[in-house]
């Protein structure tokens, strides 16, 4: 259903959009609190290995920022919120501002200081 979103050499590639005029997303759709200054929302599926690497990423990021929590959801549990969100490929990470509005958002494996140079626009 989702295709995992690495390059036939095996190597990542991530791709940045801007700010994505959705609806807020709250503890209800996030399946846990959100951070009080931002959250970095991961779309993950079973099978997919940058998903695993993505996650490390964004917990240490998110350890090393005050305020800021990383949430990961398992796509195919939550068909629903992934066609809301328009979530084509796993992994994709959503970076929400403190009132849950989407500010960044990317596919594939993110680079630490791709992260961080994001969350400076939810801060």
């Amino acid at each position: 259903m989702h295709a995992c979103d690495q390059d036939e050499g095996g190597g990542r590639s991530a791709r940045v959009r801007g700010r994505d005029d959705g609806k807020r997303l709250g503890a209800a759709e996030l399946g846990g609190e959100p951070g009080e200054r931002a959250t970095l929302v991961q779309f993950s599926s079973a099978f997919c290995a940058p998903c695993r690497a993505t996650r490390r990423v964004l917990g240490e990021v998110a350890a090393m920022v005050p305020g800021v929590v990383h949430v990961e959801i398992d796509a195919e549990a939550r068909l629903d919120l992934v066609r809301a969100l328009g979530i084509l490929r796993t992994p994709t990470v959503l970076v929400l501002d403190a009132d849950g509005t989407e500010v960044r958002r990317a596919t594939g494996q993110p680079r630490k200081a791709d992260v961080i140079a994001a969350l400076g626009e939810a801060l």
